[in-house]
């Protein structure tokens, strides 16, 4: 039952004594049917005399047929008949919603789903149900267009309509329908628990399309039946519901916000002709001076703008109250974004070499994007409660129905309202009820009297919600609150708020998060450290693909960061591999699908060394870098891939001992020994290299800082116990071809690779891994 949804009864004979488990669960829904109702009930006694069955009245009406219902029940006593009359607030979903509510109220095995005016015969459910159980079938279509089927209760038009609705699902839907030969019919059986009714988000009559679509595993059957003529009161389809019907499939196939965005894009496109009128009749019929008449026009294009996309793009949101609020929100944003396009043409032309009219025109379409993702979620978006946020901060606790879980080696753990790619590899599927770290989505508050003392704060950049803004409070449980644009961005969320966190929970727990690439040749294990954009990555990849092709054994255990125990164990992080433009090379596209390969060069060449100093360049003024960084990784995600997926095969493991340390550096051609003591400098160098974009500077201190103690003294000191002892190695390199000399250095072979293996080697490299970038462009 689902009272909690609906107001619903049960209807009973009050002699009728308790039956046998319930065969089947007959679903109609009713929009004033008042007229079928018995004739309905005794269909289906007569089709299922004697057997235990129940009939489920999901009831739309504004008519008596509530009261038709109850006073007939007492002509059945044999059956059970349910009542469930949704109130008019609750009837979300059309038809399909009351069916999915008749799903979740049913209570035998199988469902079948019927209308209420007797075009669907109650006699073909017998065959129906003998189909499933015969088949083992989870769904049973009664089907009117195989050659067995008869329709007389379509009219000619409706009949053409219909078989074009049809044509139009199958363009949409080609492999999830296919061997269905009617599957906008609303007539079926359905094994309840086959289905995944929460996946299901029903808009008007065509509920069966929406289930084979969102569940395409159904083992199903047909079975052809006599469609007739309606007994009484009238059809509810028109052209209202066609177009529900058409909007259902564009939502299905491309996402709920796509068609929101097209009549963003589309009102946005009309205000610019509007501006540039207002523009004109201020200026020129008005003789207002130019600049007052910008202003009046970007006043008059924004008053545009809003007025259709509220009456038009948002109709159906039921906003209610709160329309000046969004006006003034919609005002202000876009104000703020029109700030960022001069550092996005800046980007685009200065760093990346684009022509300026290219770079204008990227930026407006830019715009466009953030301005709908700022409306979607921020001004047109579900309210949440500042109130309901703050206290699921103050417990530390996830107090929400899903959350995404990640166990750390046992370590610490992690539950996040968001997903967290870069976590991944440690997700569990159980819940976690006291997490290390909590993340949640919501406004971060702001800091109350007395919480001075270090355990909460608050970071905002200009735009507040619609932007980069967290609030993080220390405790047991380190609790942060990520704004919903944040929570959009989900590698800025990981890799700018909750990597410096567990950087330094780390330490508190006796480890550290150290900066560095990590390989294993059978349990000696040795880390590569290098400045950001050095070739760490390239390094690394290379390195796998020639020991899996030789047939050696080394092992990945990490590409960005490693975790290191005093006692000088390292511990798998493997967090997917960020490709930058000079990485291009080690990557094998073969292994890449054609959308990533046509993506990757523009998604290095924004996420490379040219793209990060650039950002870091941003970082040192006072314009919002955070919020940038939030909008262009939005935009242009940072091409992340598993080392699974690049190199096919890898041998993987999660712990080694370490063994050996490498610096590697770019220029002139040397290999040097260095001392242990200059080793940890760099190395600690180099972790600091690894958080220098903002928020960190702002908020490392905080989070290092705990009762006074500095955790830097631990960090360094955990560093020191497990690779101070360690022998260290310098490599440099001109042409990035640190790779070759590693394993070599390693087998304990002479220092100077061999001139012939050199050349293998070389070889090797240019036929597997130089073509690809040709290959890239190409395409």
């Amino acid at each position: 039952m689902i009272e909690n949804i609906v107001s619903s009864v049960e209807i009973k004979h009050e002699n009728q004594e308790e039956l046998i488990p319930l065969t089947v669960s007959i679903i109609v829904p009713t929009r004033n049917e008042s007229g079928n109702v018995r004739k309905l009930l005794t269909s289906i006694r007569n089709a299922f005399y004697g057997t235990s069955l129940e009939v489920i009245f999901i009831d739309d009406s504004t008519d008596d047929t509530p009261e038709v219902v109850k006073a007939s029940v007492e002509e059945y006593p044999f059956q059970h008949v349910r009542l469930i009359h949704r109130l008019p607030e609750e009837r979300t979903g059309g038809l399909g919603g009351a069916v999915v509510a008749g799903l979740k109220a049913a209570r035998a095995d199988y469902a079948c789903v019927m209308d209420g005016d007797l075009q669907h015969p109650p006699e073909v459910v017998p065959v129906l149900l003998k189909t499933a159980i015969e088949r083992q079938a989870d769904l049973v279509v009664a089907t009117r267009r195989s050659d067995k089927s008869q329709v007389t209760g379509l009219s000619t038009a409706r009949n053409l309509i219909s078989k074009g609705l049809d044509l139009v699902a199958r363009m949409f839907f080609p492999r999830q329908l296919h061997g269905v030969s009617d599957p906008l019919t609303g007539f079926f059986l359905v094994k309840v628990k086959a289905l995944n009714l929460d996946a299901l988000h029903p808009q008007g009559f065509k509920i069966l399309m929406e289930i084979l679509v969102r569940n395409p595993r159904l083992v199903k059957a047909e079975v052809p039946f006599h469609f007739g003529e309606r007994f009484s009161g009238e059809s509810k389809a028109s052209a209202s519901e066609a177009f529900k019907y058409l909007h259902l499939l564009w939502n299905m196939r491309f996402g709920e916000s796509s068609l929101r965005f097209i009549g963003f894009a589309v009102i946005g496109a009309s205000g610019i002709f509007v501006n540039s009128a207002a523009l004109y009749l201020a200026t020129e019929k008005l003789h207002f001076y130019y600049l007052i008449s910008a202003a009046v026009a970007t006043v008059a294009s924004t008053l545009w703008n809003f007025g259709l996309t509220e009456s038009l793009v948002y109709r159906t949101k039921n906003q209610g109250k709160g329309i000046l609020r969004r006006l003034g929100l919609f005002f202000v944003m876009n104000l703020l974004v029109l700030a960022l396009r001069a550092p996005i043409i800046y980007l685009l032309t200065s760093i990346l070499g684009l022509y300026y009219v290219a770079s204008n025109l990227i930026s407006m379409v830019v715009l466009t994007v953030l301005r709908f993702m700022t409306a979607d979620n921020l001004i047109w978006g579900q309210k949440q409660s500042n109130k309901k946020n703050n206290s699921k901060l103050l417990t530390g606790r996830l107090s929400m129905k899903k959350a995404f879980n990640y166990d750390i080696h046992g370590i610490l753990t992690v539950s996040s309202e968001s997903v967290l790619p870069e976590l991944e590899p440690f997700r569990v599927s159980n819940n976690i009820d006291d997490p290390t770290i909590c993340v949640q989505t919501g406004n971060p508050r702001k800091a109350e009297p007395g919480e001075e003392n270090g355990h909460y704060m608050r970071y905002r950049e200009i735009l507040g919600h619609m932007g980069f803004e967290v609030g993080i409070e220390m405790g047991e449980t380190v609790s942060v609150t990520a704004t919903k644009m944040l929570s959009l961005s989900p590698h800025v969320l990981y890799t700018n708020v909750i990597e410096p966190i567990l950087r330094w929970t780390f330490v508190k727990k006796g480890y550290a998060l150290v900066h560095g690439a990590t390989i294993a040749f059978g349990n000696a294990a040795y880390m590569i450290t290098a400045r950001t954009d050095t070739g760490k990555t390239t390094t690394l990849l290379k390195i796998l693909a020639y020991q899996r092709r030789e047939r050696d054994h080394a092992a990945f255990l990490s590409d960005d960061m490693t975790i290191v125990s005093p006692d000088g164990r390292a511990l798998t992080y493997p967090k997917p591999l960020t490709i930058s433009y000079h990485t291009l090379r080690a990557v094998n596209s073969d292994t890449l699908t054609f959308k990533e390969r046509l993506a990757l060069p523009f998604q290095s060449r924004i996420h490379s060394r040219s793209g990060r100093k650039f950002a870091q360049l941003i970082g040192k003024t006072h314009m919002p870098a955070a919020t940038i960084n939030l909008f262009t990784q939005m935009i242009v995600p940072p091409p992340k891939y598993s080392v699974s997926k690049l190199v096919p095969g890898v041998k993987l493991t999660e712990k080694a001992n370490l063994t050996g340390m490498f610096i590697i550096e770019r220029g002139e051609e040397a290999i040097l020994p260095i001392k242990n003591s200059e080793a940890m400098e760099v190395l600690l160098q180099n972790c600091e290299d690894a958080y220098g974009f903002p928020p960190y500077e702002s908020i490392k201190e905080f989070l290092y800082c705990v009762y006074g103690f500095d955790l830097h003294e631990k960090e360094q000191a955990i560093i020191q116990e497990a690779l101070g002892r360690l022998p260290a190695t310098v490599i440099r390199s001109s042409n990035l071809d640190w790779w070759s000399q590693i394993p070599s250095f390693v087998n304990n072979e002479q220092v100077s690779v061999d001139i012939s293996r050199a050349l293998e080697v070389e070889t090797f490299a240019r036929n597997h891994y130089t073509k690809q970038p040709e290959h890239i462009n190409a395409r």
